[in-house]
């Protein structure tokens, strides 16, 4: 326990003294975000704010979270597999950032590339967690319902289910602080379900200090995204970009895989499958009836905004919602 607390608090101090540092050398390398024509008009006063600031907290919690680490256990050290996802998901981003703000083109990197990118990095982890004998092809079902053996068809549906919860997670980061705060509470849950899990016993050898110290590290996501959210908190000072929703989505998924509850996302990423299933919804009913809507925009926290919703009335629903259904599945687990 005193490793977790030690993990949340040097993250979250790591990252509100790096801040001012950081923040005017993004300003002096001009990398300003290019906002979405297409978006609220209420966005185009955020033209030019600083981007790419998941920089800063992939760096801590990586740093943080391995630094705080008890037991290194070779190539199955789920905090090192999850530290790689992490980075390689966030690498993809960082392109697509880079070519956003160098090339000024604001759609960045072309749908395909991200997803040929996606596709490696997602197959490479899931074939991981199927070979590791700390994770396998069986899922835990929430709420006690036993396991779930999905066999070969594993590393396919976990791929895509990457796939979708790094673009989710992209999705969510349409409002300032957003992505941050529902993260600080799903990744403070991870930490919850990890201790639970390692609370509960481990057979395999090496389980029980894996589980552990996948708990520091979603707590070190925790603390530097608590500092992050200094800057990050509307009226944002700046922005993560597609490189630190990225990273944060590769994180959230690979805690779900290694622990083998993805299941579990039902409810600890809640609001960014939401965005995601606005977006699908949208458009299919769009192209169905030729021009009509359901939201009056995707992802469908700008449709509450041009409803009338502030964009921290949005934030402070959102992260309630989170706090809310991940009390749930710390409540339920093993029921």
């Amino acid at each position: 326990m005193l490793r977790l607390i030690v993990a949340l608090v040097l993250a979250a101090i790591a990252m509100l003294l790096i801040g001012p540092r950081v923040l005017p050398v993004l300003r002096k390398l001009k990398f300003g975000q290019t906002i979405y024509e297409l978006g609220p008009k209420s966005h185009r006063t955020k033209q030019g704010t600083p981007t790419m600031g998941g920089l800063m907290f992939a760096a801590v919690t990586v740093i943080v979270g391995l630094g705080a680490h008890a037991d290194w256990l070779g190539m199955y050290d789920f905090a090192v597999a999850l530290a790689a996802v992490s980075v390689l998901s966030m690498l993809i981003g960082f392109v697509d950032d880079y070519i956003k703000v160098v090339k000024k083109r604001n759609l960045g990197l072309i749908w395909w590339q991200k997803i040929v990118g996606q596709v490696v990095v997602s197959l490479a982890f899931s074939w991981y967690c199927y070979k590791s004998p700390l994770v396998g092809p069986a899922i835990v079902l929430p709420f006690g319902a036993g396991e779930w053996d999905l066999g070969l068809f594993y590393v396919p549906l976990m791929a895509v289910t990457m796939i979708f919860m790094i673009n989710s997670a992209n999705l969510q980061d349409g409002l300032d602080g957003l992505l941050s705060s529902v993260t600080v509470v799903g990744s403070a849950a991870w930490a919850g379900l990890a201790l639970l899990a390692a609370a509960g016993g481990a057979a395999a050898v090496g389980q029980l200090e894996n589980y552990q110290n996948l708990a520091v590290f979603a707590m070190a996501l925790c603390g530097a995204l608590i500092g992050f959210l200094r800057f990050n908190r509307y009226p944002a000072m700046v922005f993560m970009g597609d490189t630190g929703s990225m990273f944060i989505g590769g994180a959230m998924v690979g805690m779900a895989m290694l622990m083998r509850m993805p299941l579990h996302m039902l409810m600890l990423s809640f609001t960014p499958i939401l965005s995601s299933l606005s977006v699908i919804l949208q458009r299919v009913y769009f192209k169905l009836t030729h021009g009509k809507r359901i939201f009056k925009m995707s992802p469908i926290h700008h449709h509450f905004e041009l409803c009338g919703m502030t964009e921290k009335q949005i934030v402070a629903m959102y992260t309630a919602v989170e706090v809310a259904l991940c009390a749930l599945a710390l409540l339920t687990f093993g029921a």
